[in-house]
């Protein structure tokens, strides 16, 4: 929050040489208070939330709203996780009278994206080499279709130990079998020959209920690297 307002205010100064063109309304905690957060001090307007877990405040979308509506705010931006990684937020802001601006991705790219299994087809769609998976021949054109067509996105969900089975055969052992809504470690198995498919793909099942489910080629000693990506509506991109 406090590199946002520091950035927007330099920008406003540079652009209209008044730093306080733009004003910020911030949502704070009792806690945030007491701490004499920096972000609060810098703050125009500050409005009192309740405390506790962030979904009685932060990561509270209907909130956010509420308050976005009540403070007549043209724009909301919401950080880092909480409810920034919500589709909800910006699908209920754009519906709002006067379209309330959410400074992030739309809903639907955002769904698209943070789903494991939709997230890969666009990547290979768009000619990004994928690690082989039971979805490797799965192709959409996401730009023209508006989205991944539902009957594309079912041919990548594996429903049974019988097709899991298959599919581990066909992609090639190790494999990890995962739930497309999983995370934090759920979700995830690791299996090395088809004797421990079986039970693996029933405690993914478990872990995640009512989650996709994809089986992927392991990459065994891979690094983790990730590049950021900003993007805006105008087509304007950088890497």
């Amino acid at each position: 929050a406090i590199k946002a307002i520091r950035s927007i205010r330099r920008w406003a100064y540079q652009t209209f040489a008044d730093e306080r063109k733009i004003s910020f309304v911030v949502m704070a905690t009792k806690e945030d208070m007491n701490a004499n957060a920096e972000y609060i001090r810098m703050a125009d307007e500050i409005v009192d939330v309740p405390g506790g877990p962030n979904n009685n405040n932060y990561a509270n979308v209907m909130l956010i709203v509420e308050l976005a509506l009540r403070y007549q705010v043209d724009a909301v931006w919401a950080g880092w996780g909480h409810a920034s990684e919500k589709d909800l937020l910006p699908d209920t802001l754009a519906k709002t009278p006067n379209k309330i601006v959410f400074i992030g991705p739309a809903g639907a790219p955002m769904r698209a994206l943070g789903d494991k299994i939709g997230s890969t087809i666009i990547a290979q769609s768009a000619g990004v080499s994928c690690i082989g998976w039971n979805g490797d021949k799965l192709r959409c054109d996401y730009k023209t279709e508006g989205g991944i067509p539902q009957e594309v996105y079912d041919q990548a969900n594996v429903t049974s130990e019988e097709m899991c089975m298959t599919e581990c055969a066909r992609v090639g052992f190790p494999i990890m079998i995962k739930a497309s809504e999983g995370g934090g470690g759920k979700g995830v198995r690791k299996v090395t020959c088809e004797a421990e498919v079986a039970t693996a793909f029933r405690q993914v099942q478990g872990e995640v209920p009512g989650s996709p489910i994809f089986v992927m080629k392991l990459a065994p000693r891979a690094r983790h690297l990730e590049v950021q990506l900003l993007a805006d509506q105008h087509g304007n991109a950088i890497a």
